[in-house]
């Protein structure tokens, strides 16, 4: 069953789920950027982190507009 929560403890579930994922995106862009530096690093897993990073990012950004709609301009 579910709970029903108030809006201010949505919030803070936005809030923390935005936190997560923004340090998820910063450990994932770092770990690509080692994978690409190691001379005999897997292309594929430098990739990987990379897309992972991009898509936490966009996590990120649209977690952003829901807290505060229209402070981010789109981008091409």
């Amino acid at each position: 069953m579910t709970d029903v929560v108030d809006s201010d403890e949505l919030l803070r579930r936005i809030q923390r789920a935005r936190a997560w994922a923004a340090q998820e995106e910063r450990a994932w862009r770092a770990r690509g950027d080692e994978r690409a530096r190691e001379d005999s690093g897997d292309p594929g897993a430098a990739r990987d982190a990379e897309v992972r990073g991009v898509a936490y990012g966009v996590v990120v950004r649209v977690l952003e507009e829901i807290l505060t709609p229209g402070r981010h301009t789109a981008e091409g």
